[in-house]
């Protein structure tokens, strides 16, 4: 049991459950994975600007950091004038982290407790929630779970989080990589095969029966699962379409739980087949009604000419691609869903059709698409 700076016992949590630590805890309590995120500098950036550009919001306040890594967070908050920073950890990673803020001689105002946030016990309410919970398109990892669970604990009815909001978007983009993941898939089957008939004349071994779980696994794989790309603004088709909105201080653990379904108009200005769906987010620090930021500070995963943030953006192939021309709109609907497997992995379901006046959109039909993100 450690103590706090006010001489309150303090506990710390308790370990996460092996299975969820296996699938998604242990990597964060890895340096070097801890390095590809701080060195992603549009990221690490726009949290040192939120906490140092609005100082007058930290000075004096207490701070809880969800998930602090290697502490940069909470380090953060202590420069801009926090006068107390709960660093929780559920990984071994907080040894790294009590290390780091003591060579930064911050011990006397940052404390790393190690446990879930679901677990551990602090002895005093918070004025800000500071946390770095984005996966892929936002809510991949399901880490928003546990700053909604801090919120409902420890955050004071007019404290504030950081970030505060968070949109997700879509827009159609063109891809070489549609088409190379088409041609790899091709290959696969192709390997497929050879190697059967290798089986069968080395070893009088017909496998041949297991070709349709094969061809189901690859397709899986090739064409229905979302592939991390760094898309250019050039490659964009239209302007982006924004399909939902979260406020932090708002949004429910059982909203966040629940399949989000929400539709979209997705215009194109630009000739040409739609390859792929572009999925991406943004996330704004604008404080809270009652402690506004003095700057707010947006953090982007946009297609972005200077390159891409360690989350990239999700391309969603289209097979076959949609033929559109300016003027045409793909309308639909977006569902995501929790895999069932693992919660903290996403299935994304959505129905669209070419909408216009062009041959196309009057000849395409309807369809249903579904891709895993993993």
């Amino acid at each position: 049991m450690a103590s706090s700076s006010n001489g309150i016992p303090q506990k710390d949590g308790k370990e996460p459950d092996p299975t969820d630590y296996a699938n998604y805890f242990c990597t964060y309590s890895f340096l070097y994975h801890q390095k590809d995120m701080l060195e992603d500098h549009k990221r690490t950036g726009a949290y040192h600007r939120a906490c140092v550009n609005n100082a007058q919001c930290f000075k004096g306040k207490v701070v809880l950091d969800v998930g602090t890594g290697s502490g940069i967070l909470a380090i953060f908050a202590a420069k801009a004038g926090a006068k107390k920073v709960y660093a929780v950890e559920a990984t071994s990673m907080a040894k790294f982290a009590r290390q780091l803020v003591a060579h930064n001689k911050l011990e006397s105002v940052v404390e790393v407790i190690q446990g879930t946030i679901e677990t551990v016990e602090l002895p005093e309410k918070v004025d800000i929630i500071i946390s770095e919970w984005m996966g892929y398109f936002l809510l991949r990892e399901s880490m928003l779970d546990s700053v909604i669970v801090a919120r409902d604990k420890f955050l004071k009815p007019d404290g504030a989080l950081y970030p505060s909001h968070a949109r997700m978007f879509l827009v159609p983009i063109r891809s070489n990589q549609s088409l190379q993941r088409k041609s790899d898939f091709e290959k696969s089957l192709e390997g497929w095969t050879e190697f059967v008939e290798d089986m069968k004349e080395n070893y009088q071994v017909d496998l041949g029966c297991l070709d349709p779980e094969y061809h189901k696994e690859q397709t899986d794989y090739f064409l229905h699962t979302a592939q991390w790309c760094d898309v250019h603004p050039e490659q964009m088709m239209g302007p982006p379409c924004c399909f939902k909105e979260y406020d932090l201080k708002t949004v429910t653990l059982e909203e966040l739980k629940a399949p989000l379904r929400a539709n979209f108009s997705l215009p194109v200005m630009s000739p040409g087949p739609i390859e792929s769906l572009c999925g991406f987010f943004d996330t704004h620090f604008k404080g809270s009604k009652e402690n506004l930021t003095y700057q707010e500070v947006i953090l982007s995963t946009a297609p972005d000419a200077t390159g891409a943030t360690h989350w990239g953006q999700q391309a969603f192939h289209m097979f076959p691609r949609v033929m559109a021309q300016p003027g045409d709109r793909l309308v639909g609907s977006i569902e995501l869903l929790r895999k069932k497997e693992n919660h903290r992995l996403m299935q994304v379901n959505m129905e669209f059709k070419l909408e216009g006046s062009s041959p196309a959109a009057k000849s395409t039909p309807s369809r249903k698409v579904s891709w895993h993100i993993e």
